[in-house]
């Protein structure tokens, strides 16, 4: 962990209405064993206690930052709001409902530093909304490219983790009816960058039933739009990338 020291982590968490998950996402980042991050809390217009909950954290940790936006513009323009004010030289994506094990930023550092890589990611485990975890666990494969990603929308974004010196300034698509954090993941492995992954179940996603992630048709449609909106896909290689995605999140979905 030495040669680790003077790395800084960002950790980008867009809020809105989170009071009931919020603290304990808060928590186990706080229990990480690798110390040396900030958690860039942005808020989209909370009505509930969020900010009030946020606050209290402030005072116990500085490395926890809250900005208020004034205006509503959905979680992607939150995480970009908080990916531009980032001082870290790591970016990592934790949502307000999901969590990490207590290694998670250690490990995956680890991993990246050791074999010089831009972007990783990792195993998944799923819990209840009520914070049961559920024997259902996502492996995530080796390596994946551009080509491979179309065809599977494989990354949780709870465990994304990338280097800033490596992938540049990066800023995930305002398109609301599209899938904004695959679109990020898209237009970085356009550039010939490749993701990696890290077979370690380190984080946990909440899964909550009226979500919009748990929406088959809100997710298929997402899709679809990020490939013609965002990827600017001709419809004949369209269709072909959706129904490779169509098997594999069907697959994905009986699973959960």
């Amino acid at each position: 962990m030495d040669y680790l020291a003077e790395v800084a982590v960002s950790i980008i968490t867009p809020t809105y209405n989170a009071s009931k998950f919020i603290t304990e996402t808060i928590q186990s980042v706080k229990t990480q064993t690798f110390q040396n991050w900030e958690m860039i809390i942005v808020d989209d217009c909370s009505f509930d206690d969020t900010v009030g909950i946020v606050k209290r954290e402030m005072e116990l940790d500085p490395r926890i930052k809250l900005i208020e936006l004034q205006k509503n513009g959905g979680p992607a323009y939150a995480r970009n709001i908080g990916i531009t004010t980032a001082k870290g030289t790591y970016l990592a994506f934790l949502d307000s409902d999901d969590l990490w094990v207590p290694q998670k930023l250690e490990r995956q550092l680890l991993f990246m530093e050791k074999n010089n890589l831009a972007f990783t990611y990792t195993d998944y485990r799923i819990m209840t909304e009520d914070g049961e975890r559920t024997d259902v666990v996502f492996r995530v494969p080796a390596r994946i490219e551009y080509k491979s990603l179309l065809k599977n929308t494989m990354i949780g974004t709870l465990t994304v983790m990338l280097d800033k010196r490596k992938v540049g300034r990066v800023q995930m698509p305002l398109h609301r009816d599209c899938s904004e954090d695959y679109g990020l993941w898209l237009s970085i492995l356009s550039r010939g960058i490749h993701a990696h992954g890290l077979n370690e179940v380190l984080s946990i996603y909440r899964k909550c039933e009226h979500s919009l992630s748990s929406n088959k048709l809100v997710s298929a449609r997402k899709t679809w739009n990020t490939y013609r909106k965002v990827e600017k896909i001709n419809i004949p290689s369209a269709l072909w990338y959706f129904a490779n995605y169509s098997l594999h999140a069907l697959k994905k979905h009986s699973k959960a």
